[in-house]
Parts: structure tokens; C-alpha cells; sequence
């Protein structure tokens, strides 16, 4: 069967065509309707909701900043915070939708915020489309406030159209130039520098948040908010009142030799460190010159420090008035990075005595000797080609281990370091942390790896020099670490300042916990260098008696290092201690580098400032007094305690005299302490003893040569004879980073 084509064409023509021509006109009619809506909308409305378009895209992507976490220490104090302020800003396009809302809105910018209108007027000349300009910066919550109360006034509100607030935070430090130092400081966009904020940038740093607009059904403006997320707080092993106390007396010692000798501060450098023994927690971290944390910049900080090089490198003058006057940015900038250096971890020096005890520990521990010998001490020791003194040029004679110590005596320390020899010696530096950074979580520490000797590049007369503090360079932090090691029982404790990290919101993320890296010695070599060290305060020849407290008996060792060029009278004199003596619980380290005087060679100098600030850190930390008091003590006490209650700091001390009306010293009184042993009958060597006062020094004086003498040890402090003073150590800071070579060794004829 077969279908014929059925033919539609006509039909389906003529009903396409209706339907087409009843769309097209459907369609002309919708877009009529929709014209006509939009120039009603155009005509009635226009305004209103350019303006909210307007204020989509102001909104439409803003940044919500976090804020950085807090530093607080042990007692909880803030010493690091960061407080909302607001950035106001213009946007031109919205304030100028009318021109009369131009003058009452310049004249509220300059009422609360104090901006220059005239500025304004010609920016908005010059930029009549921007919708971003900062007006002013971190300004205070009461301004902001205050402009925003008027732009709820009915009158004068709608004139303020265009001028928003954009938070921000502002990084503040309550207690100004407390540990600042440790703190370090942040940039303008919030990047930390020096101290902790470097070193924990990213623990301290939180996330951004942003906020999102658009325009509901109803057109009206509508936000989506992702918070920020605040940055994570640290709370540190650092005690703000110890902290307080150390400051104190660094910044006494400054204003007693402030341009004493020379123009310039009390000393190129005074340090100060107090560590718990048994933990590595570092409680008090100091050094003065110190600056303001909220005021970096402030170039008054700069006026009385050694001036610096490009490098970094002291020349060997002294930052004045006019000297700053003269200063361009880039000489300005490298003043202020040597200023916020932390001297405590950054500078390296040659350490001095207070290095003994480490030499006499190894010899110890290693079996080289017994601490039972006995080295004769003519003043001298002739090593390769090289006559090293003692800083007792006319000798002590017989002397033992311990008495070596007490005496500091650089021949017993020579003997004892070749009983040992040089590899065993090496190894035990580097075992005592010597060349190696500590770790501590500070930013800037320095590395000394360049500036100790290996097994290939030391020799008889390094190793000679090297017994007694010379010839190599450390730092603060290296010493106290493993001077700690050395009274503990042989646990080395990794040095640290953070105790804890938790949220914004209180929750701990972190506990640190003490960190033993090695054992140095064991516990009975420990306890021998602590008996050791405990005549150097203790002893009759101790070089360190006037660094004990009233009423507590400490250890320790007193340290002096002539500084670079030889024969410059230029010294770094240290004591490194521990209270109490029987029971070691704290270490404190001072160091004065190059004190204002014209004998810089006294290591009192840093035994009267480590006495002062025991003697109020002590019964701080409720460490009780192991001695009992004398009646001069008594005195000294309650005088102290008046001057603390004092607001001023107080009463001039008065001053005692003897039998001849001669003023005494109350750092170290004349004669024998109250119920001590007579003293042994005076050797031969002692003769120094019988020298007339100088007047004009202080110090005992030869009548033959004129050479000048410590009153209480016997040091040679000014003399051709002698090139330095306790112990004479080599200069530090070598400008090359690298250990001196043997044809610089001090000490030498």
C-alpha cells in the first residue's frame, strides 16, 4: 500500500505567523512596561540607590584585621599589647553627590580629628573620583566616637556622607622600655622585630577576616562576615619586678660614671642575666642603653653610645649632640640597629676568669687531675715563646686547685689545662656549649663558631690562654647556660623565655617545658667546682667578696678582658654568680663593658652591681637568708628598704668613717668581717699589702714604681709590666669574626 504526502505548507504558514505577530507584540509591550518602571525609578528614586550601589562597592570586599597576641609575664603583667584605633577615611565621589555637604563635613574632619582642610580642598581638586584616601591614622576610639555622634544629628548628619572608619590595631607597650630588649618591637604593617616578636611572628600573627556586601531583593545593602582570628598570646619566664630591679641598678651605674672619664655613658655596654639553675628560665634579661618600645626612633636614646661603622663595627668614638646633628638616614639607621641589638645574646667578647671553673670542671671530670694538686705561681709562665703573667705579678707561690680559683691565678689554670690537653680541652668547650648558638627562642643570637679554636688550629699558647678566658669570644647567654651546667649536677638546660602559648581567648596551645640537651660533668665534679667557687666569695683572697649580699652566702667567679688593641687600657670586667651557695637555685651574669674610668681593670665594678640587685631579688623569690646578719648589715638594710619606699629613690647614703676620719667603703669595708678567721700570716708575694693608699684612685699604690694595686686582691691595675688587670685576657669582638692569631696574645713580654 502506498501513502501520498498530505501538504501543510499553507496551513502551517498563516498560524505561525499569528502566534509570531501576538509574541512580538507581547513582547513590545513587556519592554514598554519595563522602560517605564525604570524611568520612574530613574526620576523618583535615582539617588537613593546610586547611593547604596555606591556603598556596596565600598563595602563589597573589606578587610577585618586581627589582633596581635599579648606578651605577658610570670605575674601576668602585659608587657606587649595591641588596642583597636581607626584609620578615617574620604571617599570624594559620595561626599561630593552634593556640593553643600562639603564645608560641614571639612569642619567636623578638623574639629575632631584636627586635619588641615586646606589639604583636603586640594585633594579633592585633584581627585574627584576617588573613593579611598586616609585622612588621618590610628586615631583613638573617643575621636572616632565623637564624629560619629554627629553623624546621627539630623542636621548636620547627612553632611558626613562619605567619610567612614577602617580598623586597625596599634601595637603598644605599657611598661615603655621594659625588657625591650627581649620584646623587640613591630613594624607599621605588623611584622615583628628583634626579641620575641620576631622570633614569634608567626605564633603572635592571626588571620585576617573579611567582610562582604550585596544588595538584597529589596535592594537594600546586606553583609557576610568570615571573622578574624586573633593572634595567640605568650606568656613568658620572665618576671617584670625582678626585670625592675635589674634595670635599676644598670641604669644607677650609668648615671655614677656618666661621663666620668670621657664623654659618654657609665659603659659601652652593662648586661645582665638571671637564670634559674635547674630549669634554663631566664628571669631578668637587661642591658643599658635601652629605648622606649612606643618610641623607637627617639635618637636621645643614641647620644652617649659607641658610634658604629657600616658594619656595625665600634670605631672607637662616642655618639654626641653634634655627632647626631650630622648624621645622614643611613648613618642614622645603623645607630639605631646597634642600639636595638640585644647585647645579652648579640655581642661576643672574650669572657675572662669567669671561665676558670669551666677549665678546672673538665680537668675533673676527664681525670687529668684530682683537685688535690698544688702549682707553684711565680707571676708568670714562659709557654712556646711567650712569658703569659698572673695578674699577681709578684706571685703567689704554692698554690692549690681551689686556691687557684679563689685567687683567680692564670699560672694554676695554664698548669692544670696542659694536664688535660688540647683535644680533651676542645671537646669539652664545645661540650660546654663554647661556639655554639644556645637556641634561645630571642631573635639575633649570635654565632661564635669562627671565633673558638678546633683540635687542627690550637696550640700550646692558645691552649695556655684559652684556660683562662682568652683567645676565644662568647656570648652572655653562652656562659650563664653552661655555667649552669657546671652547679647543677652536670644537666645543660637549654636557655629559654617562653613558658606558654594559649588563644585569644585564654586556652593553652602550649606548655614549654624544661629541655635538658646533655650532661656536661657529674654530680661530684659539680660539687667540686661549686666548693671552688664559693671561696671566690668567701675566701680570704676571694676576688668576688664584694658581690655577697647581707645576710646570704653565693659562689661564683669574677672575670676581666682587655679589649682590642692590646695596651689600651680598656677592659670587660664580669661576675658570673649563684645563690644560694650550698644550694644553687638562681645565676646571674653581669658584665661591664668598658666602664667610664680611667682604671677600667676592677671587677667590682660588676661585683657591686650583682650585690645590689641580690639583695632585693633574693628575698623576692623567697630565698632565705643563709647567714646571720651583722650590725652593719642591719643598717645597710633598712636603708635600702627606705629607699625603696621612697618615690624618688631616695636619701643619700651616708658615709662612714674610720678611727682616722678616712671614709670607708661600704662595698668592701677595711679589715676582717666580723667573727672571721684571722688572716694567715702575709707571704712574701703579699707585699703589695704594704703599699700607701693614692688619694686620688682608691687604689694601693708602689712607691717605687708607681704602679697602682686592687687593695683587696692584689691586681696590678696600671703599670707598663702588666698588659691587663685579674686575668688579662685578649680584646674582644675581632673585626674579622675570626680567633686572633698566636702573635696577638695578650699578657706577654
Amino acid at each position: 500500500m502506498s501513502y501520498g504526502r498530505r501538504d501543510f505548507s499553507n496551513r502551517f504558514t498563516v498560524n505561525m505567523q499569528k502566534k509570531l505577530v501576538v509574541l512580538f507584540l507581547a513582547v513590545l509591550l513587556v519592554f514598554a512596561g519595563l522602560s517605564a518602571q525604570l524611568y520612574l525609578i530613574t526620576r523618583d528614586n535615582g539617588e537613593e540607590y546610586k547611593q547604596k550601589v555606591l556603598s556596596q562597592q565600598e563595602y563589597d570586599s573589606t578587610t577585618i584585621p586581627f589582633k596581635r597576641g599579648n606578651i605577658v609575664d610570670s605575674n601576668g603583667t602585659i608587657l606587649a599589647v595591641s588596642n583597636k584605633v581607626y584609620n578615617v577615611i574620604l571617599d570624594t565621589k559620595v561626599l561630593m553627590s552634593k556640593e553643600e555637604n562639603l564645608e560641614p563635613a571639612l569642619e567636623a574632619l578638623r574639629k575632631c580629628f584636627g586635619i588641615d582642610t586646606n589639604e583636603v580642598r586640594n585633594y579633592i581638586a585633584e581627585h574627584p573620583k576617588s573613593s579611598y584616601y586616609v585622612l588621618a591614622r590610628r586615631m583613638e576610639y573617643e575621636k572616632m566616637n565623637e564624629f560619629q555622634e554627629m553623624t546621627k544629628d539630623p542636621e548636620t548628619g547627612a553632611s558626613l556622607r562619605g567619610v567612614w572608619f577602617e580598623d586597625e590595631y596599634r601595637r603598644e607597650y605599657p611598661n615603655g622600655s621594659l625588657a625591650c630588649d627581649v620584646i623587640g618591637f613591630t613594624t607599621s604593617d605588623n611584622v615583628g622585630t628583634y626579641g620575641l616578636e620576631e622570633f614569634y611572628n608567626d605564633v603572635l600573627c592571626g588571620t585576617n577576616g573579611r567582610e562582604y556586601g550585596y544588595l538584597n531583593e529589596d535592594s537594600n545593602l546586606e553583609r557576610t562576615t568570615i571573622p578574624a582570628k586573633d593572634g595567640n598570646n605568650l606568656h613568658i619566664a620572665l618576671d617584670g619586678n625582678i626585670q625592675s630591679i635589674v634595670v635599676k641598678y644598670l641604669e644607677a651605674f650609668n648615671e655614677e660614671y656618666k661621663d666620668n672619664y670621657r664623654q659618654g655613658n657609665g659603659a659601652e655596654h652593662v648586661g645582665c642575666i638571671i637564670m634559674e639553675v635547674n630549669t634554663g628560665r631566664v628571669l631578668a634579661m637587661a642591658e643599658y642603653p635601652n629605648f622606649d618600645l612606643n618610641d623607637t626612633r627617639n635618637t636621645e636614646n643614641l647620644i652617649g653610645m659607641p658610634l658604629v661603622d657600616e658594619k656595625g663595627l665600634r670605631t672607637g668614638e662616642y655618639v654626641t649632640r653634634e655627632v647626631l646633628d650630622g648624621m645622614d638616614d643611613a648613618a642614622m639607621y645603623q645607630q639605631l640597629n646597634a642600639l636595638w641589638k640585644n647585647f645579652c645574646i648579640a655581642d661576643t667578647y672574650e669572657p675572662g676568669s669567669v671561665s676558670k671553673p669551666f677549665t678546672v670542671a673538665a680537668a675533673l671530670e676527664a681525670g687529668a687531675i684530682t683537685g688535690n694538686e698544688s702549682f707553684n705561681c711565680e707571676g708568670m709562665l714562659h709557654v712556646g715563646d711567650h712569658d703569659i703573667k698572673c695578674h699577681q705579678t709578684f706571685g703567689d707561690g704554692p698554690l692549690t686547685v681551689q686556691e687557684g680559683i679563689e685567687r683567680s691565678c692564670n699560672v694554676v689554670l695554664m698548669n692544670v689545662a696542659f694536664k688535660l690537653g688540647k683535644d680533651e680541652f676542645v671537646d669539652y668547650q664545645r661540650l660546654f656549649g663554647m661556639g655554639l648558638k644556645t637556641n634561645i627562642d630571642l631573635a639575633g643570637e649570635a654565632r661564635t663558631a669562627s671565633m673558638v679554636f678546633n683540635k687542627d688550629t690550637i696550640g700550646p699558647t692558645d691552649l695556655a690562654t684559652n684556660s683562662f678566658g682568652q683567645s676565644f669570644n662568647a656570648t652572655m647567654i653562652q656562659m650563664i647556660a653552661g655555667f649552669c651546667s657546671l652547679i647543677n649536677g652536670g644537666f645543660y638546660y637549654e636557655p629559654h623565655i617562653v613558658d606558654k602559648i594559649t588563644t585569644a581567648d585564654g586556652a593553652t596551645i602550649e606548655n614549654i617545658m624544661p629541655r635538658v640537651l646533655k650532661r656536661t660533668i657529674s654530680q661530684s665534679t659539680s660539687d667540686t667546682v661549686k666548693e671552688f667557687c664559693n671561696t671566690v666569695v668567701s675566701g680570704e683572697h676571694g676576688t668576688g667578696k664584694t658581690a655577697r649580699p647581707a645576710g646570704y652566702m653565693i659562689g661564683g667567679k669574677t672575670g676581666t678582658a682587655e679589649t682590642l688593641p692590646r695596651k689600651n687600657g680598656q677592659y670587660v670586667v664580669s661576675f658570673m654568680g649563684y645563690a644560694p651557695a650550698d644550694d644553687p637555685q638562681i645565676a646571674i651574669y653581669v658584665v661591664v663593658d668598658r666602664p667610664n674610668t680611667q682604671y677600667q681593670d676592677d671587677a667590682k665594678f660588676a661585683t657591686k652591681i650583682v650585690k645590689k640587685i641580690l639583695t632585693e631579688v633574693l628575698p623576692y623569690l623567697n630565698i632565705f637568708m643563709t647567714e646571720e646578719l651583722s650590725d652593719k648589715e642591719r643598717e645597710e638594710l633598712e636603708e635600702l628598704k627606705l629607699q625603696i619606699r621612697m618615690a624618688d629613690g631616695g636619701s643619700e647614703e651616708k658615709t662612714q668613717t674610720d678611727e682616722e676620719g678616712n671614709p670607708i667603703d661600704p662595698e668592701n669595708p677595711e679589715g676582717t668581717e666580723e667573727g672571721a678567721d684571722e688572716p694567715e700570716e702575709s707571704k712574701a708575694s703579699d707585699v703589695w699589702m704594704s703599699f700607701p693608699k693614692d688619694p686620688e684612685s682608691g687604689y694601693l699604690k708602689d712607691p717605687n714604681t708607681g704602679f697602682l694595686y686592687d687593695p683587696d686582691t692584689g691586681a696590678q691595675v696600671s703599670g707598663d709590666s702588666l698588659l691587663g688587670g685579674e686575668d688579662t685576657q685578649q680584646g674582644a669582638e675581632p673585626e674579622d669574626g675570626a680567633v686572633p692569631d698566636e702573635e696577638d696574645q695578650p699578657e706577654t713580654e
